[in-house]
């Protein structure tokens, strides 16, 4: 039987995309250097930008403890964190390797919009994962403390309303955190799992990922009342509006920087392996496909490895991508790939490995790649 001309036409579109990754000659950045000084006996990943883009917060690994470190753009360090609650009630404690056993595991960081707070996830040291807020002077307050796990915490970039997951349905749902007043409030219905909540730019609508084991779909919400805790809302928040719909994966949806635009990751292709990634990019007013030829026609970069816990990294102009290509045989290099014409172009950075592509506001390119098999942070700047 003839596969339909639909589908002939989005086979050849994909190809197409795919092949265009070696037309253009590669990127040459103006500088890229390390973050840190290159160090053993440590893994950093998955690297935040503030607002501002003067500073940037990580995640360090030693060992089983996770801690959350801080440093300015330049490298200067500004603050490690390796939370562990206290004995006494509204008091914490930081703790050193050898001195206490307990391992603590922080991770999960959300800038607030004036960049000088953050909120993370942490187990406290205690094993129950809840969302910490790091104050104006440094010091960790706790500010959700349920007994089911707090996580994917995005902070409004323009309010001090924060985003998270929580499992106090049993599914995993939406919640609004409001800061200033202290109060909870539940804004998906609990019917399967919603993860991954990103505020748009304006701060008036939500993008998630909702569904089941290996078929997540994108979603936006417009946070309404909500639903409190103990009570219904005065009326049902707005319904999720659907911006994928097909049987394939689809993950971490990430804004524009203009609002206009959201891309994800989807295992939509042509050969149907569910182990193969491509990015999709999609208007965010729900004007686009959801499904079939109309949304794999929206594949902008394909031989893809996703990067789960940052998602697709948008540069300033809301027109480029920056990921990292399933390249093996090359160490998995990274591209920058132009949505408007579907081309794709190697960053020619020299280092390998490279995962957790995270791009500041000032056009800045934070990644992790791999020295001496040690996972080390590293600073790119394109040219002009």
């Amino acid at each position: 039987m003839r596969a339909p001309w639909g589908v002939l036409l989005a086979a050849v579109a994909f190809a197409a995309a795919a092949e265009e990754h070696g037309a253009s000659a590669p990127i040459e950045p103006e500088y890229v250097r390390p973050l840190l000084p290159v160090e053993r006996g440590r893994n950093d990943s998955n690297p935040v930008w503030s607002p501002s883009g003067d500073m940037i917060a990580f995640e360090r690994s030693r060992g089983d403890d996770r801690e959350i470190v801080v440093v300015r753009s330049d490298g200067a360090p500004v603050q490690t964190i390796r939370h562990q609650n206290a004995a006494v009630p509204g008091k914490s404690q930081f703790f050193f390797p050898g001195v206490v056993e307990d391992t603590s595991y922080n991770s999960g960081i959300s800038w607030s919009p004036d960049g000088r707070r953050f909120v993370f996830m942490s187990n406290g040291g205690e094993g129950n994962y809840d969302l910490y807020l790091r104050e104006l002077d440094g010091r960790i307050s706790r500010i959700t403390t349920h007994k089911e796990k707090d996580g994917h915490a995005h902070w409004s970039p323009v309010q001090d309303r924060i985003a998270f997951i929580s499992g106090r349905t049993g599914k995993g749902d939406v919640y609004l955190f409001d800061l200033p007043k202290k109060t909870t409030t539940r804004l998906t219905p609990g019917d399967s799992p919603y993860l991954y909540p990103q505020w748009s730019p304006d701060g008036k609508r939500l993008a998630v990922i909702h569904g089941t084991n290996e078929n997540h779909d994108v979603y936006v919400l417009e946070p309404g009342p909500g639903i409190p805790a103990g009570g219904a809302a005065a009326r049902p928040p707005v319904l999720p509006k659907a911006l994928s719909t097909w049987q394939y994966d689809d993950l971490r949806p990430v804004w524009s920087p203009d609002g206009k635009r959201i891309a994800f990751y989807t295992n939509y292709n042509p050969a149907g392996d569910p182990k193969t990634w491509a990015i999709a990019v999609v208007a965010a007013d729900g004007s686009d496909p959801t499904q079939g030829d109309g949304l794999a026609a929206r594949i902008v970069a394909t031989e893809v490895m996703p990067d789960v816990e940052r998602g697709p990294a948008w540069l300033p102009d809301s027109r480029r991508i920056a990921y990292v290509r399933e390249e093996r045989q090359t160490y998995y290099p990274i591209y920058i790939a132009d949505v408007d014409s579907r081309t794709t172009t190697l960053l020619r950075t020299g280092t390998k490995m490279n995962h957790d592509v995270t791009c500041s506001p000032r056009g800045e390119i934070a990644f992790r790649a791999q020295v001496d098999e040690w996972d080390q942070l590293f600073v790119a700047r394109l040219r002009n």
